[in-house]
């Protein structure tokens, strides 16, 4: 297996992101962990996502990534710069990104943010989008109802609408052009937010420019850019993709082949299971 990019998230939602890797990377090999025995992280007080967020990068060291992607957005507020200063391989966040993608999209300048109880509180978005753009108006909302939904495969339930619509649907009040689906779960319910919001809405997530994101900074460094004997052994090597869950391997496994059936094709990957790094839930 050639040096693959690892991926972890909270629980399924960082599938969001493999997704579009898969579709601008489809050369590359990707290993994924999903924390779904101790997700949601929203809820949960910043020191424990940290000691999450910590522990799982410290497992995901074993496959010798050459990039790390955070693909949970209560992990990047809470743990991307504390991680970042600890290790040499390259790390990257998805709040960045999706406000990047946000303000290239708004035409009024009034952006809506949807996320955890984590993120939201974090102020990340506002802090990212502020940063960029002073004249801009922004309303956010904690719908931490989404992602026990996504996590147990019902996110095209019946009752998904009434969740969302419960949760959202006071911000078609606001005159917002475009919604930042602020966690990585909620692409799963793009089709119902869409539908709860209205057409003139139109929604942002942070996969498509964190997919890109991550291409350039491939593509810029010694690993594509030098040809030398170990790069070309590494392109030669068949793509294979690893799939990683603390909690019930059947579920995962039957999400995972759901969102990615077309992007995996025929492509190798294995599914496994781990409790050894989250005994405390």
């Amino acid at each position: 297996m050639q040096r693959p990019i690892a991926v972890l998230d909270s629980g399924v939602g960082g599938l969001t992101v493999v997704k579009e890797l898969l579709k601008q990377l489809p050369q590359e090999s990707v290993v994924y962990y999903g924390d779904t025995a101790r997700a949601p992280y929203g809820p949960r007080q910043k020191e424990q996502v940290v000691s999450f967020t910590e522990e799982i990068i410290q497992f995901l060291l074993q496959y010798d990534p050459k990039l790390i992607i955070i693909a949970c957005n209560t992990a990047t507020a809470a743990a991307l710069e504390k991680v970042r200063s600890m290790l040499d391989v390259p790390i990257i966040g998805v709040i960045e990104p999706g406000a990047r993608a946000a303000l290239k999209a708004t035409q009024t300048g009034y952006i809506g943010v949807i996320g955890t109880e984590g993120t939201i509180k974090s102020k990340a978005y506002d802090q990212a989008l502020n940063a960029h753009a002073k004249d801009i108006q922004i309303v956010t909302q904690s719908c931490p109802a989404f992602v026990p939904l996504v996590e147990k495969g019902e996110y095209r339930s019946a009752k998904a609408y009434h969740i969302v619509y419960e949760a959202i649907g006071h911000m078609r009040s606001y005159p917002i052009d475009c919604l930042i689906l602020g966690c990585t779960h909620y692409p799963f319910l793009a089709e119902t937010i869409a539908e709860v919001m209205g057409e003139k809405v139109k929604l942002i997530h942070s996969a498509e420019e964190t997919a890109r994101q991550v291409q350039n900074m491939i593509a810029e460094t010694m690993m594509k850019s030098e040809v030398t004997v170990s790069s070309v052994l590494e392109k030669n090597r068949a793509v294979m993709h690893r799939f990683i869950c603390s909690g019930h391997i059947s579920s995962f496994r039957s999400i995972v082949e759901e969102w990615l059936a077309t992007e995996l094709g025929n492509t190798n990957r294995t599914y496994h299971q781990t409790r050894g790094i989250s005994q405390s839930l």
